[in-house]
């Protein structure tokens, strides 16, 4: 007769401190590209004036962006987003992705260049148009 033996455990990994700090606090459901995307951001400041800025997303999702504005807008601003899809991704067709959203998160603004990071969850309407003006 045979003695059984008991399986053996793969070795337990301990995580880090940073680790569990991410798993604890990153509430995201959905997977985020870091992609320096160029876009333009356009939406009204509180007290009521348009703007209209040409910005570089930091990353994106298929719910939400974030990027630095220097214009001061607030938690719940709606803002619209004309996204340049790249050439690899297009066929060199110039297209712009557009989407609105509202803004659900700000930071501090740098200081020395007075850009504020914010984060936007997009609506569930969105167009792809053509870019006649690209190059």
């Amino acid at each position: 007769m045979t003695k059984k033996t008991a399986a053996k455990k793969a070795p337990s990994k301990k995580k880090t401190k940073k680790e569990i700090a991410d798993l604890k606090f990153n509430r995201r459901r959905e997977w985020r590209f870091d992609l320096p995307l160029p876009a333009e951001v356009e939406g009204k400041l509180p007290q009521g004036k348009k703007f209209k800025e040409t910005i570089t997303l930091n990353n994106i999702s298929c719910q939400g962006a974030y990027f630095c504005l220097d214009s001061g807008v607030v938690v719940g601003s709606k803002l619209n987003l004309a996204i340049d899809i790249p050439d690899e991704l297009s066929g060199s067709k110039n297209l712009k992705l557009l989407l609105g959203g509202l803004t659900i998160r700000l930071e501090e603004p740098d200081k020395r260049e007075k850009k504020q990071g914010l984060a936007i969850r997009f609506n569930k309407k969105f167009r792809i148009i053509t870019d006649k003006k690209k190059k």
